[in-house]
C-alpha cells in the first residue's frame, strides 16, 4: 500500500503561512509568505521534495511579493489518491497548478519550478502561458524528458523509449523511503543521497532535518513512486509504465514541442543552473547511458546507439529556438552550486533571480480573477 502523507506535520519557518487548499482537482497543502495583495508568485518543487524546500526562497522575496508553494500530486500532503496518469506527461500536474490558480482567484502568476517543477512549467508553458508573467527554471529537466534520447533534438534511442521510465529507479532508495529512514547507515538512504547527488560536497543545508522529511513524504507504489513499467527487448530492457512520476518524465510522454514554440506572447525566461549539478546535466549521476557508460548498467550498447542524454544541450536548444520565435531568455550558471543553487546559495540566487520578476512580456496585469 503506498504511504500515507503528513505533510502538514513538517514545521515551517517562521512567516511561512501552511493551509490545506481543495481545488477543483486536488486537495493538498499549500505554503505561503508574504501579503495576500502582492504579486502572486508560484514555486514548484522538484522530484522526491515537496513545497518544504522552497521556504527561506519565499522568506526573502521582497515584501511586495506573494510566494505560493504547494505539494504536488504524488508528493508531502498531496490527497494520496490522486494519481499522476503519466501518458499525460507533466499535465497533471500543471493543470493542478491552473486549478490552484482559479481557487486562488489569480489571473497571472510569475512561476519557478526546480528540477521536476521546471519540468511542469515546461507544459504550462505550452499550455497556459497567458497565465504566467515570466518564467525561471532552476536546473529544471530536460523539455524532452528524462532518458532515452540521444542528442539536442530529442531524438529517441528506441521507438519504444527503454531506457526511460519507472523500471530503472533505484529500489533500495525507494524501500528506504518508504521505511522513513533518516540516517547516513546505507549509502542509498535519503540522506546520504541528498548529500552526494542534489548539493554540492561538503555544503549542508541548515534545514536538512526538515528536507529529508520531506523526502520521506514522497508517495510509494505501483501507481506513484516508481510506478510500473514495461519489459523491452531493447537495452536496459525497461520501457515507461503509464502511472507515476517516473513514468511522467519519460520523454514518450513529453508532448510536442513545437507548441512552445508557436505560443504568443511569449513569457520571458530566466535559467538558472549549478556549475557542479549532478542531477541535470550531459552526463546525469542516474541517466541510463551515463550509468552504462560508466560500466554500472551490463550491456550497454554503446554511444552510438545510447549515449548519456545531453540535457543540457536539449535546454538550450529548445530555449534558443524559443529565442528565435520571438521569445527572450537567459542562462546563469552559479559556481560551485548543485542541483539547488537556491538553498546552497541563497543571496547570489536572488541577486539574479529578483531583477527578473520585473521583467515581463505583458502590460501591468490586473492580477485577479472577477
Amino acid at each position: 500500500m503506498p504511504q500515507q502523507t503528513t505533510g502538514m506535520s513538517i514545521p515551517t519557518l517562521p512567516g511561512v503561512v501552511a493551509q490545506t487548499i481543495t481545488s477543483s482537482r486536488i486537495t493538498t497543502r499549500v505554503l505561503f509568505t508574504g501579503p495576500e495583495t502582492g504579486t502572486p508568485i508560484l514555486f514548484l518543487h522538484g522530484n522526491v521534495t515537496s513545497a518544504t524546500w522552497w521556504e527561506e526562497v519565499m522568506l526573502s522575496l521582497p515584501d511586495t511579493y506573494r510566494g505560493i508553494a504547494p505539494d504536488q500530486r504524488g508528493f508531502g500532503a498531496a490527497d494520496p489518491d490522486k494519481k499522476i496518469d503519466a501518458t499525460r506527461g507533466m499535465a497533471d500536474l500543471a493543470d493542478d497548478a491552473v486549478a490552484l490558480l482559479d481557487h486562488l482567484g489569480l489571473a497571472r502568476v510569475h512561476v519557478v519550478g526546480n528540477s521536476m517543477g521546471g519540468s511542469v512549467v515546461w507544459r504550462l508553458l505550452m499550455g497556459a502561458s497567458e497565465r504566467l508573467s515570466t518564467v525561471t527554471l532552476v536546473n529544471p529537466g530536460s523539455p524532452y524528458g528524462f532518458g532515452g534520447t540521444k542528442d539536442v533534438q530529442g531524438t529517441p534511442c528506441y521507438e519504444d523509449f527503454a531506457g526511460s521510465g519507472g523500471g530503472l529507479t533505484n529500489p533500495e532508495f525507494l524501500r528506504l523511503v518508504e521505511t522513513g529512514d533518516d540516517g547516513l547507515d546505507n549509502p542509498f538512504s535519503p540522506r546520504a543521497i541528498l548529500r552526494m547527488l542534489v548539493y554540492k560536497p561538503p555544503f549542508i543545508p541548515a534545514r536538512e532535518d526538515d528536507l529529508v522529511a520531506a523526502t520521506l513524504e514522497t508517495h510509494i507504489g505501483p501507481q506513484d513512486q516508481p510506478g510500473d513499467s514495461v519489459e523491452s527487448p531493447n537495452w536496459p530492457f525497461k520501457a515507461p509504465g503509464r502511472w507515476g512520476m517516473a513514468n511522467a518524465a519519460s520523454p514518450k510522454y513529453a508532448g510536442d514541442l513545437k507548441r512552445l514554440y508557436a505560443i504568443e506572447p511569449k513569457p520571458p525566461v530566466l535559467w538558472i543552473r549549478g556549475s557542479h549539478d549532478l542531477a541535470v546535466s550531459d552526463a546525469a549521476a542516474s541517466c541510463p547511458g551515463a550509468l552504462g557508460a560508466a560500466g554500472q548498467i551490463p550491456g550497454w550498447p554503446g554511444a552510438e546507439i545510447f549515449p548519456p542524454q545531453p540535457m543540457l544541450g536539449q535546454t538550450r536548444a529548445a530555449l534558443n529556438r524559443y529565442q528565435a520565435t520571438g521569445g527572450t531568455y537567459e542562462e546563469v550558471v552559479i559556481e560551485d552550486t548543485g542541483h539547488v543553487p537556491f538553498i546552497e546559495k541563497l543571496p547570489e540566487f536572488n541577486r539574479i533571480f529578483h531583477p527578473h520578476l520585473e521583467v515581463s512580456a505583458w502590460e501591468p496585469p490586473e492580477r485577479r480573477l472577477p
